[in-house]
């Protein structure tokens, strides 16, 4: 079921700060109350492979976003203690050492399971324990979010493990929606800033096609 267009859920869920710090974070909330885009990232677990080339490129990427008044925010299902040991974990030794934005843990997979990104095949009821046997890891998928300064979705993705993510496209994606919201305008394929937009309607896709 696609969320895009709807409203982010509000819900709190603890986080770490890069000092340590326990937080509790509503992605929501970020959003509307600081009037800021949010790219929120998931990623199936701390101490992985993919997973901290991606932190890192974030990272990497973080003073475009917030040039784009875009907040970035990662999230796992790993608990915040194991956030804080792996940000005290060197880059040359699989750490994410020099990540400075928030990392939400989603432990009790509140906010996972509202989504629906968590990887489970099956689920079976056992009546000798009387209790649901789950199949799959429960961890969550490379799952994307962009939202808006209304909480709106405005953009969501889904990669398998194995496949990691171009972080330039979500900046292009914030870009184009940003024209969107100011220029009034729509954005047509491989659109980037600084090209041709159009108006929704037909003589000025014709347009659009006929020079280019």
């Amino acid at each position: 079921m696609s969320l895009v267009g709807k409203k982010f859920p509000s819900i709190a869920v603890d986080a770490i700060s890069e000092m340590g710090d326990n937080l509790k974070i509503n992605i929501f909330e970020e959003a509307t109350k600081n009037n800021k885009k949010v790219l929120l990232f998931w990623y199936p677990k701390d101490f992985t492979f993919v997973c901290p080339t991606e932190l890192h490129a974030f990272q990497a990427a973080l003073p475009e976003f917030e040039k784009r008044n875009t907040i970035v925010i990662g999230a796992s299902c790993d608990t915040n203690e194991v956030h804080f040991a792996w940000l005290n974990t060197a880059k040359d030794n699989g750490g994410i050492e020099g990540v400075t934005y928030p990392i939400l843990a989603d432990t009790n997979r509140n906010l996972s399971n509202i989504l629906g990104i968590l990887d489970i095949e099956s689920t079976s009821y056992s009546d000798e324990t009387d209790s649901v046997i789950v199949e799959g890891s429960n961890v969550t998928y490379r799952a994307t979010y962009l939202i808006d300064e209304e909480g709106k979705i405005f953009h969501e993705s889904v990669n398998d493990m194995p496949l990691g993510r171009n972080v330039k496209e979500y900046l292009r994606l914030v870009d184009a929606y940003t024209h969107v919201q100011e220029k009034g305008e729509v954005c047509p394929a491989n659109w980037e800033e600084g090209k041709d937009a159009m108006h929704a309607d037909r003589n000025s896709t014709a347009a659009y096609l006929g020079s280019h």
